[in-house]
């Protein structure tokens, strides 16, 4: 043991069994819809019930909003699901426990795709399916009472458009963190602008950001409502990741309905969740999963470490700090981990790729 830290979750972190890409050899869902309470816990009820061993699931929650990607295979034989007439099962009882909840039910709510090798990196696609779903139009971020953005942690966005040089300006201001560089170029991307001039700086735990951009058919933005429009996207993009909540990393035995069980315990204890990722290993599976309370609160210590005895396992408790940092504590010790690298950290590598097409 490392500090408090099990061996066991010390080998599962190190596998690294994040899924940022879709795999070819699973059936992937795609699903969205308003969030609320039991969500996730009902989705994994209802695969399981149809025979689905879930193998990754990515859950991003966000103004009120839901996307998921969860990738199954047949429980019983293995590999992805090819029967049509299976899969149109799954699909119709997925929207039934969706658009129970869904305003809008002449769009569909859950997507199927068969294996494939062009799928799109999974975060990315989350980035999209959250846009598609309109979770940025409450946004603004500051508004600007900050006086410039002196010690402001806000996210900062503004837009200027330079029409005689055919360009417009935009200007991120934000709290420096991991895959922000890739959060922004996303949204810019699936917006149809292209980049073709940046400049990224670090002061502090603040990144700043500078993008000119022109659209696909290379002009400016043309009006007041599309900039604000993309200041909205920007905010959105980067306020995603900021995961809200306790965060849990769990590693424990791979099994049919592993999920499933995860969040009933959660949710019998009157937790939620914002944000989960979890993915399998062969004999292991392992993740992490950010909750709240019900009125989206922090939990109650003794409910999360009631919760922690249910799961079994390995499991801890991981807390951000005021500086960013991560501390990692359970029941019999404690440890703190150095900050991930974040876009300081790999600010040039990043920036040489900006010229080129954001594809899949």
């Amino acid at each position: 043991m490392r500090a408090g830290v099990p061996k066991e979750l010390q080998t599962c972190q190190k596998r690294k069994l994040r899924p940022c890409h879709i795999s070819t050899e699973h059936t992937a869902l795609e699903i969205t819809g308003r969030d609320r309470p039991g969500l996730m816990s009902d989705i994994s009820a209802a695969l399981y019930e149809l025979g689905c061993h879930i193998m990754t699931a990515v859950a991003w929650t966000h103004n009120g909003r839901m996307a998921c990607i969860i990738q199954v295979e047949d429980g019983l034989k293995g590999g992805p699901i090819m029967v049509q007439k299976r899969l149109a099962l799954v699909q119709e009882k997925l929207e039934s426990v969706v658009e129970g909840h869904h305003e809008n039910r002449d769009k569909k709510s859950v997507l199927l795709t068969a294996p494939a090798a062009d799928r799109t990196h999974t975060e990315r696609r989350l980035h999209q399916m959250m846009y598609a779903e309109k979770d940025y139009e409450p946004c603004q971020g500051c508004d600007g009472s900050c006086r410039y953005w002196n010690g402001c942690k806000k996210t900062h966005v503004t837009v200027e458009t330079c029409k005689e040089k055919g360009y417009s300006v935009v200007n991120v201001r934000s709290r420096d963190r991991n895959k922000l560089l890739f959060d922004t170029v996303c949204a810019l991307t699936d917006m149809q602008y292209v980049v073709f001039h940046a400049a990224v700086s670090l002061k502090g735990s603040m990144a700043n950001q500078e993008y000119f951009i022109r659209r696909q058919d290379g002009s400016s933005l043309a009006s007041e409502t599309e900039s604000r429009k993309l200041a909205q996207c920007l905010v959105a993009a980067i306020e995603r990741r900021v995961s809200h909540g306790l965060r849990l990393d769990i590693c424990t035995e791979n099994k049919m309905g592993l999920l499933w069980y995860l969040t009933r315990v959660f949710r019998e204890n009157g937790l939620s969740i914002t944000r989960t990722e979890i993915g399998t290993h062969g004999e292991r599976a392992s993740g992490c999963f950010y909750v709240t309370d019900a009125s989206g609160n922090d939990a109650n210590p003794r409910t999360v470490e009631l919760v922690r005895q249910q799961i079994g396992g390995s499991v801890f408790v991981v807390n951000k700090s005021p500086n960013s940092s991560l501390s990692i504590s359970r029941s019999n010790g404690e440890m703190e981990e150095r900050p991930r690298f974040s876009l300081g950290n790999l600010l040039w590598s990043q920036l040489e790729r900006l010229t080129f097409s954001f594809g899949h």
